[in-house]
């Protein structure tokens, strides 16, 4: 199983420098790919600008946006030639993760119908298809990313067979991405699909000094909405090297390929701290 980290452009107060010493760090201590939140409604970079930002500073590790939330884009063709952009400027390193999301502020900031979000994915997604391969008048522009997309809707399967090379779970904990990740490969089968989807997984992680009012802290802006869900997170993230090495190997029990830990301390040497124990 891979491991990946996640960049700090989603925790408030991040600077630049911070950002890239982090993807610096990443790429030395072996990560396998360094992933970006997307939000609208918060205080955060935007994704694929932010592992643009990362591309510069980096040669061979993966660039992954886990995920970016589509519909709330409107353009589909615009967010295609966005994407096959990064790609293409990183030498073919971007990971593209898609979902609708869940978050109907950020709908309603983009002035984007949260309730049509669904049947909006599945229009973006043929379109964007379509455009890098060529059609719609756009002309080709380098090779279409890989695609992971998220959900645990039975909607968000036949998505995956259908468009993705692959399928992410939140950070819900093993037992969750496990029976996400068999109706993922279902889905694969049925879809007539050879060999098998790739399959992601996320978990917060807090190590060093302060980890659990660090978590706590970022959680509950990030998680405003409501301070339960916030504190079940927080109370589910990884603090210690004994927890990290024990969900690592849960995750590698139940199939992930790649398990990818979230940051909510911008500092770089959490990088480093977090190599330590798990690579």
């Amino acid at each position: 199983m891979q491991i990946g980290i996640g960049l700090p452009a989603n925790i408030p107060g991040a600077g630049p420098e911070q950002i890239l010493e982090w993807a610096r760090r990443a790429e030395d201590d072996g990560y396998s790919c360094l992933s970006a939140i997307d939000r609208l409604v918060f205080d955060n970079y935007e994704p694929l600008v932010a592992l643009s930002a990362a591309a510069a500073v980096t040669r061979r590790i993966r660039l992954a946006t886990s995920v970016v939330i589509a519909p709330c884009r409107l353009n589909a063709a615009l967010l295609a030639k966005q994407a096959a952009s990064v790609n293409k400027l990183s030498g073919g390193r971007l990971v593209l993760g898609m979902a609708p999301g869940g978050r109907d502020d950020d709908y309603v900031a983009s002035n984007a119908p949260y309730a049509e979000r669904g049947r909006e994915f599945d229009r973006m997604l043929a379109e964007m298809t379509a455009v890098w391969a060529g059609e719609g008048g756009i002309g080709p522009f380098g090779r279409a990313p890989q695609i992971i997309i998220g959900g645990f809707a039975p909607r968000s399967f036949r998505r995956v067979a259908r468009f993705g090379d692959g399928w992410i779970a939140g950070a819900d904990g093993a037992d969750s991405f496990a029976g996400g990740a068999e109706q993922a490969r279902r889905a694969w089968k049925a879809a007539g699909r050879d060999g098998a989807p790739f399959l992601q997984a996320l978990a917060y992680f807090s190590v060093g000094e302060d980890a659990d009012r660090r978590a706590r802290e970022y959680l509950r802006s990030y998680y405003s909405f409501s301070e339960r869900v916030a504190d079940r997170v927080a109370d589910a993230t990884l603090k210690d090297a004994e927890t990290l090495r024990r969900t690592v190997k849960e995750y590698a029990e139940v199939g992930t390929d790649e398990l990818i830990l979230l940051p909510v301390n911008p500092d770089p040497s959490q990088v480093d701290l977090l190599a330590d124990i798990v690579m």
